[in-house]
């Protein structure tokens, strides 16, 4: 059709000049074709928002940032991200309020995400963070002192009273915030080992409650605690060194995979919403690969405590993970584009 209209464009009522320029036209409009489907290939989230969500942790803003740095290389705009507990952000994953969280913890979420709505409205893509484990801990000094290897040993009154921080008599346990998964999970385990009597769950905003402890500590004070890793917590309260981990006592009939510290061992997935995942198989792609180190992220966390915490540093520590790791980084944005065009 092209060179017809170029040939003949008397039989189209128009000046063989004007037909030159149609043709020209067209001509640079078909050569601009793979240009514009080389940037498609390139950039398949191109003029589509994202919005992610997190629990507003310091902590986790690091992973954070490497995915919405992935996405943003796929083309998409990430917004800045919502921030809700952990219960509402899971709901807003499955409602499509927010698009995707990266600090879904398996299987201490797992009640969360079936009460959302479960594999029906969200799914869990890959391995975002591996063998992010969590526990009950004391100071070294005390342990060593006392013999205290495990949480069952605070049902004597004497070695409760070690950790008593507010003069009840009574241990305190620095634990999670109200809503939190791992606050079932402490529950759990002091009512089984029946702890309530010389126990307390300390609980409150956790990063002040956690300060207060190191504070604690500093001062000599004998500490009582609950804590994760990916964490900040214990590249300041070392364990081996500074804390020790309590053996935690399990049901011999109960067949549950945990580690001695009575607590599984988590993995950090990525959860999106079923909706945005089919309209973005690049996205979907990049959230089945994306994969960090556990010991990277302590490492970053470390400097958050040194003092490098503005948003800004937790970017620079972003980026230059992603320099630092480019050939594998490039891979999964590689492997995000195919998948596009499949």
């Amino acid at each position: 059709m092209l060179s017809r209209y170029a040939v003949n464009p008397g039989k189209l009522g128009i000046s063989k000049g004007f037909g030159r320029s149609i043709g020209t036209l067209m001509l640079s409009v078909l050569a601009a074709f793979p240009a514009v489907a080389a940037e498609a290939a390139s950039a398949p989230g191109k003029g589509v928002e994202v919005q992610p969500i997190d629990f507003g942790n310091q902590n986790t803003q690091f992973q954070t940032e490497i995915v919405r740095l992935g996405l943003e290389a796929l083309g998409y705009e990430v917004k800045a991200s919502h921030e809700a507990d952990v219960p509402i952000a899971h709901m807003a994953v499955a409602q499509g309020e927010a698009d995707y969280m990266a600090v879904h913890w398996v299987p201490l979420h797992e009640t969360y995400y079936e009460r959302s709505g479960g594999d029906a409205l969200s799914t869990r893509l890959g391995s975002l963070v591996s063998n992010a484990d969590q526990g009950i801990l004391i100071d070294k000094k005390t342990a060593d002192a006392q013999g205290i290897t495990s949480l069952d040993q605070l049902k004597d009154p004497k070695i409760a009273a070690l950790f008593d921080m507010d003069g009840d008599g009574k241990a305190d346990l620095t634990g999670c915030n109200p809503g939190w998964g791992c606050e079932r999970l402490i529950e759990e385990q002091l009512d089984r080992l029946d702890l309530h009597e010389t126990v307390t769950h300390r609980q409150g905003v956790y990063n002040a409650l956690i300060a207060d402890t190191v504070t604690q500590y500093r001062a000599g004070r004998p500490i009582l605690y609950f804590t994760w890793t990916p964490m900040w917590v214990s590249s300041i309260l070392v364990p081996g060194k500074d804390v020790t981990w309590l053996k935690i006592p399990q049901d011999e009939n109960v067949e549950t995979e945990v580690s001695d510290r009575g607590f599984a061992v988590n993995t950090v997935k990525i959860m999106a919403n079923n909706e945005f995942l089919e309209d973005n198989p690049a996205a979907k792609k990049f959230f089945e690969l994306v994969t960090i180190d556990i010991n990277d992220i302590n490492a970053e966390n470390a400097l958050i405590v040194a003092g490098e915490k503005s948003p800004e540093d937790i970017l620079n520590h972003a980026n230059q993970w992603i320099a630092d790791n480019k050939a594998l980084f490039d891979q999964w944005i590689s492997e995000a584009r195919m998948a596009a065009e499949q």
